[in-house]
């Protein structure tokens, strides 16, 4: 708590009344925006030019600053710069109808957000109230201490370097209404990211909406969206509201952004740049209040390159990327995220408490992880069921089974039989071409790639219960006929 608001508190003064700068050369815009903001609770100062406002904020502490792009002295992009070095306050800007480019850049600098001529007097009350973290009416006024929400970055587990400045860039984002671009690998928890960005946010108490865009219709996908009217189409018998009037308020993640067809980025990128929708069947365009997040682990400036993905839209999600490193690139987390994964998995399942040894801890350090922090909680998830819990061993881990799910299409060759192992219970066949390829995590043959997975399954089993069959099956949750039966089926002897 600041000083002044300290020796308010003391004294017993009411909280200091929020203050705005609005900076714009026209003066009924001045005038038009001053009224709608000292009608929210909030008191208001006007400045015409860049030096009138270097002047106010000299001798007056802001909450937010509005200003126009283009200026009598300057360009407000100069005071977006120097407010964003020193870190207060926030500030947004004014751009003409149609300046995408300003906008982005703006953003880019260090604006909180943007508004386009001619200025929605409605999206500019949502925008204040984004910024200041309050509703709208005398309760404005209100200042708010802690706006962050630390068990959010808690969940992002991990003492790496990497992890920490993941965590700190979070953190900023929390602060901005730029829309964010989450890149890494399949599995690095690029949800958990937008979903802590979502929580540091003064957005936190409203909507988190994630939306997988690879798995609508494209048929469908509009209206999805956008919602739609009743007769709109054959089976719209109501209204109904799409994702982003989910969201309202709040956050929509558009996860693996990448699959959306060029149609309907060219609708995204409209309702992202203009913030207004039209519902599938209706005539009327609806103002939307989002902010946006995507999330890919394709390369999203190369599918622009082969026209697979659309420049403007491109620009518009990737004012700010935020990188998720891989488990890979932070081996030393991995039994921090291993405990907090474990403790999950046993709650969840109502068994006791489990844990790593020692050296259970060093495999799973030396592991590759292909599949990530979801393949790791695969592995533990896995564990668990076939133990109940307890003290886990390497062996309890079934590393190999994960390698065959990983890299199927490139089965290691089985090492030489020592002599005297002719008599081995489980015979192994020699090494033959893969009859499958894994394209984009797709077999081009389901039923050779299921058949590979469940012989791996009872390899393990059976390795596991050395070689005893009727344990094995109790493992894999059939009986010894179904045990029987898929080995011979499978070749396994």
């Amino acid at each position: 708590m600041s000083a002044a608001r300290l020796a308010d508190a003391e004294s017993g003064a009411r909280p200091r009344v929020p203050a705005v700068l609005v900076v714009d050369d026209e003066a009924d815009l001045r005038e038009l925006l001053g009224l709608t903001i000292s009608r929210l609770g909030l008191e208001v100062d006007t400045a015409e030019s860049l030096g009138q406002a270097r002047e106010f904020l000299q001798s007056r502490t802001y909450r937010l600053c509005l200003t126009d792009m283009r200026l009598p002295d300057g360009s407000g992009l100069d005071l977006v710069r120097e407010l964003g070095a020193r870190g207060e306050p926030k500030i947004a800007v004014i751009t003409a109808y149609g300046s995408a480019d300003n906008a982005v850049a703006a953003l880019k600098a260090g604006a909180f957000d943007y508004l386009a001529k001619p200025v929605d007097l409605d999206q500019l009350r949502l925008l204040i109230r984004s910024a200041i973290g309050e509703s709208a009416g005398p309760g404005v006024g209100a200042e708010v201490e802690g706006p962050e929400d630390d068990g959010a970055l808690a969940r992002l587990v991990g003492e790496s370097g990497e992890m920490a400045k993941l965590r700190a860039l979070i953190a900023r984002l929390g602060q901005s209404m730029a829309p964010v671009a989450i890149i890494g690998e399949s599995g690095s928890g690029k949800e958990l990211a937008a979903r802590a960005i979502h929580a540091m946010s003064a957005r936190r108490a409203m909507p988190f909406v994630a939306v997988n865009c690879g798995a609508i219709p494209e048929s469908l996908m509009e209206a999805e969206f956008f919602g739609y009217r009743r007769g709109a189409f054959t089976g719209a018998d109501r209204d109904r509201d799409g994702f982003f009037q989910a969201a309202a308020g709040g956050t929509l993640l558009l996860d693996e952004v990448a699959e959306l067809p060029l149609a309907m980025q060219v609708k995204l990128l409209r309702a992202i740049q203009e913030r207004r929708i039209h519902k599938v069947g209706s005539t009327v365009e609806e103002s939307v209040d989002v902010r946006i997040l995507s999330a890919t682990h394709q390369d999203l400036a190369r599918m622009v390159e082969v026209g697979r993905f659309r420049q403007d839209l491109f620009y518009r999600l990737n004012v700010i990327e935020l990188r998720v490193p891989s488990l890979r690139e932070r081996g030393q987390d991995i039994a921090l995220i291993a405990k907090a994964l474990l403790q999950r998995i046993t709650e969840r399942a109502g068994v006791s408490a489990a844990w790593l040894t020692p050296p259970a801890e060093a495999a799973l350090r030396q592991w590759p992880f292909p599949g990530n922090v979801r393949e790791l909680e695969n592995v533990l998830e896995r564990a668990v069921v076939l133990t109940g819990g307890g003290e886990l061993a390497p062996e309890d881990l079934v590393l190999e089974t994960a390698r065959a799910f990983a890299a199927p299409a490139a089965p290691a060759s089985p090492a030489p039989a020592p002599a005297g192992a002719g008599d081995a219970p489980l015979a192994e066949s020699p090494a033959e071409a893969p009859r499958f390829a894994i394209v984009d995590g797709v077999p081009s043959d389901l039923t050779a790639y299921l058949d590979e997975m469940e012989g791996v399954a009872i390899r393990a089993a059976l390795a596991r219960t050395r070689h005893n069959r009727t344990a094995a099956a109790q493992l894999l949750g059939i009986s010894f006929r179904q045990m029987r039966y898929r080995m011979q089926r499978l070749g396994l002897k």
